[in-house]
């Protein structure tokens, strides 16, 4: 069930559209993350074709497969070695804040236990 929603969220976001912020190309100091458009005349929020799409509900992945990651394991975020414990049978992401000598631990830790690492470093394990 998971894989063929993995597949049908793939085809979803194949043809979702870049949701950036109204004229953000116009101005540098505008960055692309996503705004609302909320002003009276404006086309993106009056849904003109030309001007682009709206985010809306629709362009969701399935929420069964929501938190997957491509692989088709759930990913977890670590922090520590300890938090290993919890994530058996998902993907697990190390948080940036780790340093490199714990991070080595993580991952040889990981190896181990066999789970995969999506950020591993080339120095670990």
């Amino acid at each position: 069930m998971a894989q063929r929603l993995l597949k049908v969220r793939a085809r979803q976001k194949a043809k979702k559209p870049e949701f950036n912020r109204h004229d953000s190309h116009k101005k540098k100091k505008l960055s692309a993350s996503w705004r609302k458009p909320r002003g009276l005349h404006n086309k993106l929020r009056q849904q003109v074709a030309a001007k682009g799409r709206l985010v809306q509900p629709g362009f969701g992945s399935p929420r069964a497969v929501r938190e997957f990651h491509p692989c088709g394991l759930r990913e977890v975020l670590v922090n520590n070695v300890k938090e290993l414990e919890g994530a058996q049978g998902c993907a697990v992401r190390i948080a940036s804040s780790v340093g490199m000598k714990k991070r080595l631990e993580i991952q040889s830790k990981a190896s181990e236990i066999g789970l995969k690492v999506l950020n591993s470093r080339k120095g670990g394990a």
